[in-house]
């Protein structure tokens, strides 16, 4: 008997780093109702966990009432917050032998030589990680520099800790990093990194992977268009066509603008769209140029909205008013006034309305997602790449979400393009506070 959908979906149960449409979905949750979850830490500590096959560990998704492919999925980020003590990250660099093709989906213990094996952890420092078959270290990945950082009590700034301090909550990793129960992780600050000791950071979470299910089964993390190059022609069993990467929904983005207030419309790929989240971090300057940042768990509250018939081959990003570009913040009152004015000198008899949208883009470099995006808001808008050019020159910018291949297309969009799209709506509802 089909399951009536809920209003509230309370989610704490992950995949094992797949997204893979043939498993069942949590919920339904109702069209406009709320998805509360208990995020888990994504990146390192998934990546020293030989059992989670996909560099991440990401919430089961959840199925949308009336969501169809060809629709959209329009994803309300109500709030988030981070709920371990603090955490640890660094640059990486993986460890030959020990895994098939990628050390993100395919580890393999040096010792035994079993694929995706079971562990746990013994002690601290890097060689804590150990096979439950056979007691060697079989972590995939070293730190290159990395630092261990502690929270305070509010969650608005963070210390790196020195080698003693680090060591003290290594020894106590899942009650400091506050991994959920259902989590099945090793905690990476059993590694106690510390090169980096006394640096203030401030603290500004948000979500690294937020998207819906891709429509074949991928890896996680690599459900991407740069990370995504590294499943074709891979030797493990989760290897494809250059083709197939094309059934992505680029859900992990590390976009620091996918924060608290903002809203993300997905792409839906498979019947019910399969809503996911993880990989919270608890800041991140553009581009995550280190490779990663401080992971963390965490509490967050959605809200999925469906949009019927808006068809996108990738997400589209409503970010908070004060992360807009300059130029792409919406043109006030006064700015329209001087503005009709020059235009009457002019002859102009009509001023173009328009809001702000932003369009992601993703490839296998900066270059490749730039283009990306350019053709996936001239797709849907309907114009051509050179306007879009033009438009995101002029009334906009091009953003790096992540290095080497995410980024954002921003600009203001004419109102009656919106429209079209039954978006208008949406975005005025969005940015209505600074609107005028």
């Amino acid at each position: 008997m089909k399951k009536e959908a809920q209003q509230t979906v309370f989610v704490n149960e992950f995949t094992n780093g797949i997204l893979d449409p043939a498993e069942n979905m949590l919920g339904p949750v109702k069209n406009g109702g709320h998805i509360i979850a208990n995020t888990a830490p994504g990146c390192w500590g998934p990546m020293i966990t030989p059992c989670l096959r996909g560099g991440h560990e990401v919430t089961k998704p959840v199925y949308v009432e009336g969501a169809e492919v060809g629709d959209a999925i329009a994803i309300r980020i109500k709030s988030i917050q981070v709920t371990s003590l603090g955490t640890a990250s660094g640059n990486d660099s993986p460890v030959e032998g020990r895994f098939v093709g990628d050390p993100f989906v395919a580890v393999k213990c040096p010792g035994c030589g079993t694929l995706y094996p079971d562990t746990k952890v013994v002690g601290t420092g890097p060689e804590s990680v150990r096979c439950v078959k056979c007691d060697t270290d079989v972590t995939p990945f070293i730190f290159t520099h990395g630092y261990t950082i502690a929270f305070d009590s509010d969650r608005k700034v963070g210390v790196t800790l020195n080698k003693a301090a680090a060591e003290a909550a290594a020894e106590q990793g899942h009650s400091f990093m506050n991994t959920p129960e259902n989590s099945v992780q090793n905690p990476i600050v059993s590694f106690a990194p510390h090169d980096m000791a006394g640096t203030v950071a401030r603290l500004r979470p948000f979500l690294g992977q937020l998207g819906t299910t891709p429509a074949q089964r991928m890896p996680d993390s690599h459900n991407a268009g740069d990370f995504g190059q590294f499943l074709v022609g891979a030797p493990h069993e989760y290897g494809m066509t250059a083709g197939d990467l094309e059934d992505r929904t680029d859900g992990h983005m590390d976009i620091n603008r996918v924060r608290e207030g903002a809203v993300l419309i997905c792409p839906v790929k498979v019947e019910g769209g399969g809503v996911y989240l993880g990989d919270m971090h608890a800041m991140q300057g553009d581009g995550e140029i280190a490779g990663h940042t401080a992971d963390v768990a965490g509490i967050v509250t959605l809200q999925a909205i469906v949009i019927k018939d808006l068809k996108i081959d990738g997400p589209i990003l409503l970010p908070v008013p004060e992360d807009l570009p300059y130029l792409a913040k919406p043109i006030t009152k006064k700015e329209k006034e001087s503005a009709m004015a020059l235009a009457k000198q002019w002859g102009v008899s009509k001023l173009e309305e328009s809001l702000p949208i932003s369009f992601i883009g993703t490839g296998a470099n900066l270059n490749d997602a730039t283009t990306n995006g350019l053709e996936r808001a001239a797709e849907a808008l309907g114009i051509t790449v050179p306007e879009v050019m033009n438009r995101a020159t002029i009334t906009g910018s091009i953003e790096i979400g992540r290095h080497p291949g995410v980024v954002t297309v921003t600009f203001l969009a004419p109102t009656n393009y919106l429209e079209k799209l039954n978006l208008a709506h949406l975005i005025k509802d969005h940015y209505r506070d600074i609107l005028e």
